[in-house]
């Protein structure tokens, strides 16, 4: 080749990328098989709402991708994160536009405009392997605020838009872990710092406590908040509420016995998910109640052929349900916590199922309203931790990045970004 020709050839490449970058006024980045990591996807998302920029998610488009003007500074924090995203003309981009908004596509297109404000109810003493969505959020690099029951009573909770429920337990009874580690420096320390804070916040019992920090949450959803519990928090939030002026607790946990008729007095009306559950009164079972699909319920389930499945919602029709079941595959790999998942035959009929394990009549992934907010509540503890036992390490998310299990958790978080859209009936 002659030397004027090999000095002309990298010449013309260099122009015609910077043709290309000079005309490419788009962003896309796609959520399918190819994204090399979805879970910094969603905290590039974020931080890209953080400077007054809006982004387009793009439902059922590539797993649901996001789109959004070019910025080189954009592209830089993209290329920093390890994310695959291509850049395209606006012309491409209101091609891609066009075909996600005819009406034979199950496709939309949904304009993120603020960030929400994350608050985390957890406690200061949190244990390493205790919680999956901060581990994800960490991850992700999307901040959050750390409250708990101070925070909570002192009506702190309206500075803040969506609230994750720490693995907790609302009942009072200390997750019961009492068979098991009762003996333990963390379970005693645990004990006797619930056992102070209800006293310094005026309640006789941590159960009473725990009550009242359960009431002011549905407070905050019936104002318009978003609520979003994973493992305990989901099922011993609803059996708070149903035993409200009910004690349900054994001597070990407050100092006197359980009322035996407990059951009989429960009132289904006050929950927001479950109705016509039993309570395990036994102190020494793991296990709260039969809301949850323990291990005698789910056998010949194992790690190898334990999955469940989302549903397919109309993204123009449902487009909440269809925002919070995004992912790159419907077929989810199961994992087990404290609660793994709930009784479809002890769900309320108006409450949404978005995700099931079938072969079982198993629910995993469900969502409700009430008054203005949204509810959303998700089985099991770690979706990249079959069997989560207490004192493993955590998970090294850096092993996951592209895990469909944790997409769930992150696409509520940006769920209360989304433009006020009515939902159509």
């Amino acid at each position: 080749m002659p030397i004027k020709a090999r000095l002309i050839i990298p010449f013309l490449v260099l122009f015609f990328s910077y043709q290309t970058v000079l005309q490419a006024n788009q962003v896309i980045v796609p959520m399918d098989d190819t994204q090399t990591n979805h879970l910094k996807s969603y905290g590039l998302a974020y931080w890209i709402l953080t400077k007054q920029v809006p982004v387009d998610w793009l439902l059922n488009y590539k797993g649901g991708s996001f789109g959004f003007a070019y910025q080189p500074s954009f592209v830089s924090e993209l290329v920093i994160r390890g994310i695959k995203y291509e850049i395209i003309t606006d012309a491409s981009y209101q091609s891609i536009s066009e075909q996600i908004s005819r009406p034979e596509i199950n496709m939309d297109l949904v304009k993120l405009e603020v960030p929400p404000k994350i608050a985390v109810y957890s406690p200061k003493t949190k244990l390493p392997w205790d919680d999956a969505v901060t581990m994800v959020l960490t991850y992700a690099e999307i901040p959050y605020t750390v409250i708990y029951d101070d925070e909570i009573i002192g009506n702190d909770l309206l500075k803040f838009d969506w609230l994750h429920l720490h693995h907790e337990d609302f009942t009072g009874q200390y997750g019961k872990f009492y068979n098991n580690y009762r003996f333990h420096p963390w379970y005693i320390k645990q004990q006797q710092e619930y056992e102070a804070s209800a006293k310094r916040l005026g309640f006789a019992k941590v159960s009473q406590l725990k009550l009242a920090v359960v009431k002011k949450i549905r407070d905050f959803c019936a104002g318009g908040g978003f609520l979003f519990a994973m493992c305990s928090a989901t099922d011993t939030y609803d059996i708070a509420l149903a035993a409200e002026g009910v004690d349900i607790c054994e001597a070990m946990y407050d100092g006197d016995a359980a009322d035996p008729n407990a059951n009989a007095k429960l009132n289904f009306s006050q929950t927001f998910a479950f109705q016509h559950f039993r309570l395990r009164m036994d102190p020494y079972e793991y296990e709260y109640s039969n809301i949850d699909n323990n291990p005698q319920d789910r056998l010949g389930l194992r790690e190898e052929n334990d999955y469940f499945t989302l549903f397919d919602f109309s993204a123009k029709w449902d487009p909440i349900p269809t925002m919070l079941t995004q992912n790159h595959t419907k077929v989810i790999k199961g994992f087990m916590g404290q609660t793994t998942g709930f009784k479809k035959s002890l769900i309320k009929p108006d409450v949404l199922v978005m995700g099931e394990t079938s072969d079982i009549n198993e629910a995993r992934y469900i969502h409700g309203t009430y008054g203005k907010g949204t509810w959303t509540f998700y089985g099991g503890h770690d979706p990249e931790d079959y069997m989560h036992l207490v004192e493993e390490e955590p998970t090294d998310l850096n092993l996951h990045p592209n895990s469909p299990g944790f997409r769930l958790i992150l696409n509520n978080i940006l769920f209360p970004a989304a433009k006020k859209k009515k939902q159509k009936t």
